[in-house]
């Protein structure tokens, strides 16, 4: 059986402790000189880009001069972020490395892959931070492909295409994250959907979205696989 298997990354495979909302502030100051309402603002499921669009848009600024400034921003972001995972505690989450080993193990017809709001730089640094190994992981996309989540499922699966000369397609694709955007982002696509509540949002709230599978959190690994695998 074929499977594309896509995990999120903060909240899902990790915890980073903060480092990247410290540094994403702190680059938004620098290039923009503001970050808006970030103190109570949930990042949890959104790229990158949409996280600094909506906290200066919602500040009155216009998208293109948001958009003007971002190039300059991940650069600046990326040079807080690698200050910061180096001083912050971040681990992966429970279950996590035996259950990407099990995947990895399996090997063709399964591929491993991330689809995560980080841009691709911030993605490398935090799962390298918590010891998961990035490069494992055969394909991706991530938030600096697209500012809409619900872009990315495709971007991922063209890339396994590339990747493997497989095409993956409906159930064949699983995503697997901690917040209602990754349930919703591959509805079009009629994806699988893995949610664990091992973020911000609650098992009972992810139960409303409608997931295919709901964990509370991925310590459970054959269960896991059998949700993956069925």
């Amino acid at each position: 059986m074929k499977r594309l298997v896509l995990f999120d990354i903060d909240g899902t495979l990790l915890s980073a402790g903060g480092a990247g909302a410290r540094a994403v502030r702190d680059a938004m100051m620098e290039i923009y000189g503001e970050t808006g309402a970030i103190g109570g603002y949930n990042m949890g499921g959104r790229t990158d880009p949409q996280i600094v669009r909506e906290l200066l848009t919602a500040d009155g600024w216009a998208v293109e001069d948001v958009d003007a400034g971002l190039e300059r921003l991940w650069e600046v972001y990326l040079r807080n972020l690698r200050v910061e995972v180096g001083r912050a505690e971040i681990r992966s989450l429970p279950g996590v490395p035996e259950l990407l080993d099990r995947i990895e193990a399996s090997g063709d017809p399964t591929v491993l892959g991330l689809l995560t709001g980080n841009v691709m730089e911030g993605a490398r640094l935090k799962v390298e931070a918590a010891g998961l190994g990035f490069d494992r992981f055969r394909v991706g996309a991530y938030g600096s492909d697209h500012w809409q989540r619900p872009e990315l499922p495709a971007v991922a699966a063209r890339r396994a295409k590339e990747a493997t000369g497989l095409e993956f397609s409906g159930k064949e694709i699983v995503i697997i994250g901690d917040t209602p955007f990754d349930i919703s982002c591959g509805a079009h696509l009629g994806v699988r959907t893995i949610a664990t509540a091992t973020g911000t949002h609650p098992a009972a709230e992810l139960a409303t979205h409608g997931p295919d599978y709901l964990f509370d959190d991925l310590s459970d690994v054959d269960a896991v696989w059998r949700a993956i695998m069925e």
